[in-house]
């Protein structure tokens, strides 16, 4: 018969609270911080786990106590008796359903250690916010109930917290209470979970069996389960090796946030030491220019200090006027890391709308925020078999392989290093969305590619003025955008026309001609129509390198492909014009007859029938083709862009 618990379990209160309040704060201020994360399927018990951890620690007031009390006969799932999971999920959608939907994040303390724990969602919809919640973690709690056994959600967040580096895993077979502690399914099921952690690189982890409702083996040892001899659970988090004790081992590693110059006497460099520790006299490395010195000082806001370790917040100081700005990195002078823009990495997609290969995204990795373009997916990883499954691109919760090239050089080390374990500030990075701002993937860097180690910019004497100054003018591109049959070609040659009796040399790409050679290879899938902008916008980029006024006529369909063309530039010389007519008056000319075609579905992806057209927001220039004559709207164009010298 199953004997219960006492639930009110008394932590003693340290006796400096009474006798030396600041001696106990100060005590309590020291004390090592522990992140976890509780993961797992649905309905495995993870937010009544935490509720009984909160409780038994004596987080909760007195108020909090009759409120969950008043809630758990009103809306909680365990009749009479208290709810513990009510005290983690706060969101009404959460509480109507017996779900977590977002991660609930919850502080608490015991004599020997302070904890934040996550509350991740085990619904696979949600997946993107278990990363969210593992990307901090220093353990995981996995939770298995114990009648179901292993799932496909127990396997991805086991391969999601192995990809993230977690090394402290805990298999946590709850609800033990529903199966009468049965000894043998509880070893069928740590036997299984030891089969599958082995596949996916996961040599060990810290089994036991609990009830979170019951609170066996939650702070002491069950006498439900006389056959496990192992600690209970808060015994183990209170006394778990830290990551952040392994950091302080490892390089100096800084990410720079800010330059501290409050006066003309003052300058240092802001950022958390991520591994490492330094003293004043080490010679040190800024990345990615490579420039060195030493560090003249540790300043923080009480005082200079001798030795700075990993997690400490600093600003340093050099013996040197070095360059050092934000997302720099100051490294070991003779230890640095890695300088590339080319990567092999494993990409989480946290966003409903696929990847689209070739566009695109801001890639934030560390204080870095750099313009990056992802290749379409060498793979994605079935977490049920670890088979490798070809695929064009990444869904929602989908994890891959892919490569990814930056516009420059970052500084980084790979994230998974069998040498230093795991470098998650300079290996872990995200994605985001230009147009929206929206987090869109997170992803863990491999490698750098063995191109860009091997190709490196060769300097030339001549530059874009020399060659602009021969021609006496100034490099432009001219980027004309608008619905196919808006007079985007047309209004193009009568500018180059004009510039042309002007003496100016120029070149006009044509987005059909360019398709009969440079891009004949590419359809009109939104994945081919954004490399057929990336590969115009480079080769624009090269002439106008060369001096000339080269005039672009594409649909260029999306924002964030006109943008990418722009970033290639200088400031004013990319000219967006919008040449603005209505879907109805373009429809009408069909010159080529390709909106008939469109309209009876002898055409896909056709922009402005079955694929969007997102127009300029700010274009430098505007001309309406419906009150403008082509001649008339090439004069108007001509006239504001003038002077090109």
């Amino acid at each position: 018969m199953p004997v219960t618990l006492d639930d009110n379990v008394i932590y003693k209160a340290d006796d400096l609270i009474a006798s030396d309040i600041d001696a106990y704060l100060d005590v309590h201020q020291h004390k090592s911080l522990l992140r976890f994360i509780t993961c797992g399927s649905v309905d495995d018990g993870k937010s009544t786990l935490i509720g009984r951890l909160l409780y038994d620690s004596k987080m909760i007031f007195e108020d909090q106590l009759a409120t969950l009390e008043a809630d758990s006969k009103r809306i909680g799932t365990q009749g009479q008796e208290i709810d513990f999971a009510l005290l983690v999920d706060g969101l009404a959608a959460e509480r109507e359903q017996g779900i977590t939907i977002d991660v609930a994040y919850r502080f608490f303390a015991t004599e020997k250690r302070k904890f934040i724990v996550a509350d991740c969602p085990g619904h696979e919809q949600y997946t993107r916010n278990m990363v969210t919640g593992a990307s901090t973690a220093d353990l995981a709690v996995i939770l298995i109930d114990a009648r179901k056994g292993v799932l496909v959600q127990t396997r991805r967040h086991s391969y999601l917290a192995k990809l993230l580096g977690i090394r402290n895993i805990v298999l946590a077979v709850n609800k033990m209470d529903l199966i009468e502690y049965d000894q043998a399914k509880y070893d069928a099921i740590v036997a299984e979970y030891t089969a599958f952690a082995a596949s996916i690189g996961i040599a060990d982890f810290t089994a036991m069996p609990i009830s979170g409702f019951k609170g066996d083996n939650i702070t002491l040892s069950s006498l439900n389960t006389p056959w496990y001899s192992g600690k209970p659970l808060m015994a183990h988090l209170e006394t778990v090796a830290l990551d952040n004790e392994a950091d302080q081992a490892k390089p100096l590693r800084v990410a720079v946030q800010w330059v501290n110059r409050p006066n003309l006497d003052f300058r240092g460099f802001s950022g958390q030491i991520s591994t490492g520790m330094v003293r004043p006299g080490d010679a040190i490395r800024v990345l990615p220019s490579g420039k060195t010195s030493t560090v003249s000082k540790i300043v923080t806001l009480d005082g200079e200090l001798t030795e700075a370790v990993a997690g400490q917040s600093v600003t340093l100081c050099f013996s040197d006027e070095v360059d050092c700005s934000r997302g720099d990195v100051i490294a070991t002078a003779d230890n640095p890391p890695e300088v590339a823009d080319q990567f092999e990495a494993t990409i989480v997609w946290l966003a409903d709308d696929a990847l689209m290969p070739g566009r695109a995204y801001w890639l934030k990795l560390g204080t870095q925020t750099v313009s990056a373009t992802v290749h379409a997916p060498k793979y994605t990883v079935n977490v049920n078999t670890m088979e490798h499954i070809a695929a064009k691109t990444l869904d929602l919760n989908a994890i891959g392989v892919a490569e990814i090239a930056t516009d420059k050089p970052i500084v980084f080390e790979a994230y998974a290093d069998s040498h230093a374990g795991y470098n998650k500030v300079l290996g872990g990075f995200i994605l985001i969305d230009k147009i929206t701002n929206r987090t869109v993937g997170a992803g863990m860097l491999h490698f750098s590619l063995r191109r860009a180690q091997n190709v490196h910019w060769q300097a030339t004497d001549i530059g874009r003025e020399a060659h602009a100054g021969l021609k006496n003018q100034k490099a432009r591109v001219l980027w004309f955008t608008g619905l196919s049959g808006s007079g985007k070609s047309t209004i193009a040659n009568e500018v180059e026309k004009r510039l042309n009796l002007m003496n100016r040399h120029t070149f006009l790409l044509d987005g059909d001609n360019v398709r009969h050679g440079l891009n004949k290879d590419l359809g009109f899938t939104e994945t081919d129509r954004i490399e057929n902008i990336r590969r115009v916008g480079e080769v624009a980029k090269l002439m106008a390198d060369a001096g000339l006024i080269v005039l672009t006529a594409f649909i260029s369909p999306f924002r964030a492909e006109r943008d990418m063309v722009r970033s290639m530039l200088s400031a004013s010389e990319f000219i967006e014009i919008f040449v603005d007519t209505p879907l109805e008056v373009a429809e009408a000319r069909d010159v080529k007859g390709l909106y008939k075609k469109a309209r009876a579905g002898q055409l896909k992806n056709f922009t402005g029938i079955d694929s969007p057209y997102e127009p300029p927001r700010n274009p430098e220039i505007r001309v309406n083709t419906v009150e403008m004559t082509p001649a008339e709207a090439a004069e108007y164009i001509v006239r504001q862009i003038m002077p090109l010298k």
